[in-house]
């Protein structure tokens, strides 16, 4: 019993020690926030094409509308064993030979003028079912680093700042909290975009001018918490 009396004393003596320690370690210190953001202009376009022969009341198969499809995207320019991917394929079974009836595919475009050009096209061969996935960036993860550190010097600034107001400079940063979440590519409401594009072709002289589909940017937005000693 007195052994753990004579340990728990110990323990009260240290107590202030440690804290002068601290304190001596970094006398005073600025704590402060940093935030950035940026906004960019989508440059990877996700759609889902959906090909179902009762569209055409059985008249065209899915093999015929496939081909079709492919021929005319690849009179725009797309890349078809690459940005054409078949997503999922199915089979009505009260039909005689179990023949694929629907087809979707994912396709994949670099700017909202392809964008508007495959629609388009898909559309003048009666594929209307065709909808928005959702919209990146090809260098989203670089961009994403860029504003995360743009945040850091943001508080770094702030801090320097704020102690030179005081007649202080900021010394060494000993403590950073960063609480972001992962930004996520942006995904849209299609009826708008349909929208968007049906203005369009409604509108005098729509038949010169690129289609002006609407997409909105992504935006990053990042914050820290940073502290920085004062000397």
């Amino acid at each position: 019993m007195k052994r753990i009396i004579l340990m728990a004393a110990v323990a009260l003596m240290a107590l202030p020690v440690a804290a002068q320690t601290v304190g001596e370690a970094f006398p005073s210190y600025i704590q402060v926030n940093g935030r950035a953001e940026k906004e960019i202009a989508p440059d990877e376009f996700y759609l889902s094409v959906v090909i179902d022969e009762r569209d055409s009341k059985g008249k065209l198969s899915v093999e015929s509308q496939q081909r079709d499809m492919i021929a005319a995207l690849r009179r725009l320019g797309v890349d078809v064993e690459k940005q054409l991917k078949v997503a999922n394929l199915s089979s009505e079974f009260f039909r005689k030979k179990s023949s694929v009836a629907t087809a979707k595919y994912q396709l994949q475009l670099g700017s909202a003028a392809e964008v508007a050009r495959a629609w388009q096209a898909l559309d003048e061969l009666g594929i209307s079912n065709v909808s928005i996935l959702k919209v990146s960036h090809s260098q989203l993860d670089r961009l994403k680093e860029e504003v995360r550190v743009e945040a850091m010097r943001n508080a770094r600034d702030n801090a320097r700042t704020l102690a030179e107001a005081v007649g202080q400079r900021i010394g060494k940063c000993f403590y950073v909290y960063d609480s972001n979440n992962d930004v996520m590519p942006a995904y849209y409401n299609n009826s708008m975009v349909m929208r968007s594009k049906a203005s369009f072709d409604s509108a005098e002289g729509a038949a010169e001018e690129e289609p002006a589909l609407d997409f909105k940017t992504i935006k990053l937005q990042y914050g820290v918490q940073a502290k920085f000693v004062l000397e």
